[in-house]
């Protein structure tokens, strides 16, 4: 006679959306798409020495926050690319909200409770930029519990409707797509201008490139047609001569990356005659709006092609610099206000440490993963210390939440 897999209830949901429960054992158990409160019987798991991994076999007693979500590949193609899609509003914010309060109390050591979370007016159709894999003819997303898998995406509820337009004439139109393993990236850019970047593995070649724009056109979509081999340069192969640079980083929700942006900068206070870095600066509109306030900036960007976007679109006024930001600060003048804008990675320790040497009176530090902002705040402890903390639910549906941590000199 089998064993009866166990029964467990839910406590919270950790950093990447899992629901935490403890097994019989004793060991904590992490379970996809499980909402706070549920009671479940789990199935498939999977032991290690500390911990465990299980799915959902049965759910006997829903959590209060737990709903019906409403895009049906979520369900029945258990679909990775959102985490929280079967938990209400209210309760993805509190979720969010204890992440990020998680991380600063346990990679920080900060008694400091949950944030405060700034809503999204949009919850859905919000995503400016979205990828797909093609793979055997379908053009689709990988599924969560199994990544090596395709499964062929009808509509995204995330992506904005220009995106879902744009993704509703390429599906007509795969037929031009490379058809082994390719990324397909579809971007609007801040003008609207349509993008599909194809992405391929080195030495493969494609030619798709024109039929597939003249069968956007027979849609009625115009669009830059973009190919990108693998540790190759991304060029324009249909639709325009001297297109946006679809390859340089902009927000995926330009709403609240805009309300973001405003609260970082209204966190440093004045700024007229006062020396800035904005560090991690990507196109420069942060180094521009500090400029325009009256501020002497330095602005530092690895991208070079996002550093030559920020000087076309201007001001004249930051002085840009293009490098590694733990490179490029000991070459600057010392700042007393600090605005940085790090990557999922957070700061190099170079970088950390170099700002502790700059002495700045306050940095505003934006973060989209709170454990490497926990990290680098910690790094940053012996000189800093925590002023406030502010999450934003820039990323609706998925476990990916915005993070403004306002450290004062000590």
């Amino acid at each position: 006679m089998s064993e009866v897999p166990p029964a467990v209830t839910v406590r919270a949901i950790a950093a990447g959306g899992d629901g935490v429960a403890t097994l019989p054992d004793g060991r904590t158990v992490f379970i996809p798409r499980a909402a706070p409160g549920d009671r479940v019987r789990v199935r498939d798991v999977e032991l290690h020495a500390r911990f465990a991994r299980a799915e959902i076999g049965e759910l006997l007693e829903p959590g209060p926050g737990r709903t019906a979500p409403p895009c049906p590949h979520y369900v029945a193609d258990y679909c990775g690319g959102c985490q929280l899609m079967h938990l209400s509003p209210a309760v993805q914010l509190s979720v969010k909200a204890r992440i990020v309060g998680d991380a600063l109390r346990r990679i920080a050591r900060l008694d400091v409770g949950d944030p405060e979370i700034v809503p999204s007016a949009a919850p859905f159709g919000y995503r400016t930029k979205v990828t797909f894999t093609m793979q055997e003819g379908r053009l689709g997303y990988h599924r969560a519990n199994r990544a090596a898998r395709v499964f062929d995406v009808h509509e995204c509820l995330i992506a904005d409707d220009e995106v879902r337009a744009l993704h509703a004439g390429l599906r007509g139109a795969r037929q031009y797509l490379p058809q082994r393993d390719a990324r397909v990236v579809l971007r609007i850019d801040r003008a609207h201008g349509r993008h599909v970047m194809v992405l391929t593995a080195a030495g493969d070649a494609w030619t798709g490139g024109p039929p597939l724009h003249r069968a956007l056109l027979h849609s009625g979509l115009t669009a830059a047609v973009w190919w990108q081999p693998e540790g190759g340069q991304a060029r324009v192969v249909a639709g325009a001569d001297t297109p946006w640079p679809a390859t340089v980083f902009e927000q995926v929700h330009p709403a609240m990356g805009r309300t973001v942006r405003a609260a970082a900068l209204d966190a440093l206070g004045p700024v007229a005659g006062v020396a800035v870095w904005d560090l991690y600066a990507g196109i420069g509109e942060s180094s521009a709006e500090l400029a325009a306030r009256g501020a002497t900036v330095d602005s530092v960007e690895a991208d070079v092609r996002a550093v030559r976007l920020a000087e076309s679109l201007g001001p004249s006024g930051p002085r840009r610099h293009a490098g590694l930001v733990e490179d490029a600060v000991a070459t600057l003048p010392p700042p007393q206000l600090i605005l940085t804008n790090p990557p999922r990675t957070g700061m190099a320790q170079r970088a950390t440490n170099a700002i502790m040497q700059a002495g700045a009176d306050r940095i505003a530090y934006v973060s989209c993963d709170p454990a490497t902002l926990g990290r680098d705040i910690a790094r940053l402890s012996a000189g800093y210390q925590l002023a406030s903390i502010r999450a934003f639910d820039q990323f609706p549906q998925t476990a990916h939440v915005e993070c403004l941590a306002v450290l004062q000199r000590r």
